[in-house]
């Protein structure tokens, strides 16, 4: 991901485009690690994900039915699997408190606190451009 063609943008659009990137693209990176970062990136994508780190970024430690009503339309099955696959990556630490019934508590990871202050971009960018994005779609849908 190295700089756009800049001979088909409006300077206008390239600065608007850079005001949501903090750094550029490291150079010279190895294939292995390149793989590796695209693997995590789609694991990190996913609509779950994203909640789950917005959710815990505004509400800090949530026990998992906490959590649960907070992240609006998410199964437990799915819940549990994405908190899994969360704590596996490093970006959430999981604190079972030895007691009847167990309770468990999720807060984001200094790791997670970082991907969640990289997604909090993309958040920005979809409030700022979602008009845009709707007129895109709706002259899409007027082609077929």
């Amino acid at each position: 991901m190295g700089k756009p063609n800049e001979s088909v943008f409006t300077a206008e659009e390239l600065f608007r485009a850079q005001s949501y990137k903090a750094r550029d693209y490291p150079k010279n990176v190895a294939p292995g690690v390149e793989n590796m970062a695209r693997e995590m990136i789609s694991g990190f994508a996913d609509k779950w994900t994203v909640v789950i780190l917005d959710t815990l970024w505004d509400e800090g430690t949530l026990r998992f039915s906490e959590l649960a009503r907070h992240v609006e339309g998410i199964s437990q099955k799915m819940l549990t699997q994405t908190l899994r696959r969360m704590e596996r990556d490093g970006l959430v630490i999981r604190t079972l408190h030895p007691s009847v019934p167990p309770k468990v508590e999720y807060r984001l990871s200094p790791l997670g606190l970082t991907l969640g202050a990289a997604f909090c971009n993309v958040w920005i960018w979809a409030v700022e451009n979602h008009d845009a994005v709707h007129e895109a779609r709706k002259t899409f849908d007027r082609k077929d």
